[in-house]
């Protein structure tokens, strides 16, 4: 949810070219307008409401020449998307720009007492406060960097931002719950949410802390703590080719990072499964975790979340008390964190806001946690005790995939860990889990099922066990990229409402897979269905067993009961991307929608 992009460089090269490129590079978090400043001896605003193609309009091929600029890309929270509520936000006499991601809770009263002080407003938003308040301490005679540190201090909330005076030739950021991350090229230093901003310039990365202030100028960056003290943070490598940010052919990102995923699932159990010696282990989770652990509570949002549903019914099976909350609800419903809980946070992005808060709660109660993300150096893996990474690698699209697949194969991969870490059927079918996967993708008739059900009133998906996830996660990818409406239930519920909801009109796509008693339950609810006319889309290993009663099949292979939910996934995601595709939908960008969501 928002972007910003900084740039400060010796070359004094286009920098609004610069600028631009970041940007497009950060669409997929989602946004709704657009804008940069540059900064020389004064500071030239460009922005836009919409797309970036209504921003380079806007430039209309200006070359904006200097040193140090900022970008942002806005997700609408404080007032709708216009150019006035578009970022950066300047101060009264346009020598301040900033932009912002997060929210300025003391907003209201700021703006008030800044009114009463002669300032004049120009936007609905929270972030235009900062620019002001700045203002009025460069107004004292305090330098850029004093008047920043000053401004922090009246601020409350959570935020990145990063501002620009004019005649500083400097950038000056930092962040409090929102991302920011540095990227290191010789003497050219940039400024991001997100490392793909940056990537095809450098994999030289810093990532900043909570309270850290970080002062960006030409061939010199300098980083403070909260109490004022100069630090050197650690300056890490991303292991991401610029390649892996990029189309590759596909038609959209979504698209790429589904056939991505054979490799997303072999790097998720790469030197974590020892087929020598038929073991897991997991270095990153602590053996004295393991040992004092009576119970797991599990919390995450989205596709984080169906993906918690199903790690905690694998660790219950396993003998491990563990429950899976929406991270948002958390704090309202927990059980409490007796000694001996471990809370686990999944998230894609390690930056979702609801997650983070989660965890936070669960740190304050004495509670150890674990990190479960996709990104080195997030603030969930450095504020959790320890963290697993699902490594999937960079993921672009807004509606998630392969990162979906990494998080069930790691958590899988946990809960066998959990137990004894030595299921030799479980290990084996980890280890032939890719070629399975990419088996999914080089035969599935996913397309043809959805040319004839495009058109649909609504698409109901229902599952079983550890299918009941994937039902919910194949609804939500359908909802999320097509727009039309998808429910996901435990299939023994549609006699207890949803059905009242079924047509000719309404597929139902029953996944049905494993061979054992609920097969033939699940079997009862899909003829339920038919006797009402309903299509069946029968996602199963066993296609004789669903003859007669499905009118579309969607075949996976047979694997072990534990793993079977990563390919059933892959294709209900097909489905709902070829449908998606048919629809003509914006399959990577939904409106709406963005990939981190940042703010509770």
């Amino acid at each position: 949810m928002c972007g910003i992009i900084g740039y400060a460089s010796p070359d004094a090269e286009p920098a609004g070219d610069v600028l631009l490129d970041g940007l497009e590079r950060l669409e997929y978090r989602g946004y709704d307008s657009a804008g940069l400043a540059v900064a020389n001896s004064t500071i030239e605003v460009y922005k836009r409401a919409g797309e970036l193609a209504s921003l380079e309009s806007t430039l209309d091929g200006t070359d904006l020449v200097g040193s140090v600029g900022i970008g942002h890309t806005r997700w609408s929270t404080h007032g709708p998307p216009t150019d006035e509520n578009a970022h950066p936000h300047t101060d009264c006499e346009g020598r301040v720009a900033v932009v912002h991601n997060g929210i300025v809770t003391n907003a209201e009263a700021l703006r008030a007492e800044l009114v009463e002080a002669g300032h004049v407003f120009e936007s609905d938003t929270d972030t235009e406060v900062v620019p002001h308040l700045l203002e009025e301490f460069l107004d004292r005679d305090l330098s850029p960097e004093e008047a920043f540190e000053c401004t922090l201090e009246r601020i409350e909330g959570s935020y990145a931002i990063a501002a620009v005076v004019a005649g500083a030739d400097a950038i000056y950021a930092t962040r409090r719950h929102s991302p920011l991350v540095l990227g290191l090229d010789g003497e050219t230093t940039y400024l991001a949410s997100d490392v793909p901003a940056f990537l095809e310039q450098t994999d030289r990365v810093i990532y900043l802390e909570d309270e850290q202030i970080v002062r960006l100028a030409p061939s010199e960056l300098v980083v403070r703590d909260g109490e004022g003290s100069v630090v050197e943070p650690p300056v890490e490598t991303i292991d991401w080719d610029p390649e892996d940010v990029g189309k590759s052919g596909y038609d959209h990102f979504m698209l790429k990072e589904i056939y991505e995923q054979p490799q997303a699932v072999r790097q998720a159990t790469r030197g974590r499964v020892s087929e020598l010696d038929g073991t897991i282990e997991l270095t990153a989770f602590p053996t004295a975790m393991r040992n004092e652990l009576d119970r797991v509570q599990f919390v995450g949002c989205g596709t984080s979340y169906y993906a918690t549903r199903y790690g905690a019914a694998l660790l219950r099976e396993r003998g491990v008390p563990a429950q899976a909350f929406v991270a948002s609800e958390y704090g309202t419903e927990r059980v409490p964190t007796e000694d001996g809980t471990v809370v686990v946070g999944v998230t894609q992005s390690g930056e979702t806001a609801d997650t983070l808060a989660a965890l936070r709660d669960a740190n304050g109660a004495g509670a150890t946690t674990l990190a479960v993300t996709n990104v080195v150096g997030s603030s969930a893996a450095r504020e959790c005790d320890a963290a697993v990474y699902v490594r999937a690698g960079p993921e672009i699209s807004v509606a998630a995939t392969k990162s979906f697949a990494s998080q069930q194969v790691t958590l899988a991969t946990i809960a066998s860990a959990l137990a004894d870490g030595t299921d030799r059927p479980f290990l084996e079918s980890i280890r032939d889990l890719p070629a399975q996967v990419q088996r999914v993708l080089d035969r599935s008739n996913a397309r043809d099922v959805a040319e004839e059900l495009v058109g649909a009133d609504a698409y109901f998906f229902i599952g079983r066990g550890y299918q009941h996830p994937v039902a919910l996660e194949g609804a939500l990818k359908m909802k999320e990229i097509t727009y039309e409406h998808a429910e996901g239930f435990p299939a023994g519920e549609l006699k207890h409402g949803p059905l009242a909801l079924v047509t000719d009109r309404t597929p139902v796509v029953a996944l049905v897979t494993g061979g054992d008693d609920l097969v033939e339950k699940t079997l009862s609810n899909v003829r339920e269905v038919e006797a009402r006319g309903a299509p069946v889309v029968a996602v199963t290993d066993d296609p004789d067993g669903v003859d007669g009663v499905a009118d579309h099949v969607l075949e996976v292979p047979e694997t072990h009961r534990y793993l079977v939910p990563v390919l059933t996934n892959v294709q209900l995601q097909l489905l709902a991307y070829w449908t998606a595709n048919l629809l003509d939908r914006p399959i990577d960008k939904p409106r709406n929608l963005a990939k981190s969501v940042t703010v509770e």
